[in-house]
């Protein structure tokens, strides 16, 4: 997803620019062969951002994406490091991007300590050896 924020403030700078043709040079495979639609999404986070990066290139009369290997990028690497000087005109951020994905699963792979101080695993592992739920537990969450 960072390479795709980068990705996606480098363009809309461009775009700011009024800049009609634009060769974009990447070392990451990944979302170099996303953009052109040569390999498929399968990470759902990152569904939004290729849309918006497609999106934007709607702006230009000539885009181009090229991977550089990163063994080989020492352009790549002195481009970032210059276009970490520039300051965007308006902001040099890129706005959240909001999403609501329905009737498809879902993954949290996050998991936040407790605030009784017990282990995640504790509520499921007591159910499972005494088939007993928290004193306060809901029915939706039984």
């Amino acid at each position: 997803m960072a390479k795709y924020k980068a990705c996606i403030l480098g363009i809309r700078m461009t775009v700011d620019m009024n800049i009609k043709e634009l060769l974009v040079i990447g070392d990451s495979d990944l979302l170099i062969h996303q953009v052109q639609g040569e390999w498929i999404t399968k990470n759902i986070k990152i569904l939004p951002y290729l849309h918006y990066v497609k999106e934007l290139c709607k702006n230009f009369t000539k885009i181009k994406f090229k991977h550089v290997p990163r063994i080989q990028n020492e352009f790549t690497d002195a481009l970032a490091t210059f276009s970490s000087m520039i300051q965007h005109p308006d902001r040099n951020y890129i706005d959240p991007i909001e999403m609501e994905v329905r009737y498809q699963h879902a993954y949290y792979f996050n998991v936040d300590e407790e605030s009784d101080g017990k282990l995640w695993y504790y509520d499921i592992k007591r159910f499972l050896e005494a088939r007993e739920y928290r004193e306060n537990a809901t029915s939706c969450q039984k």
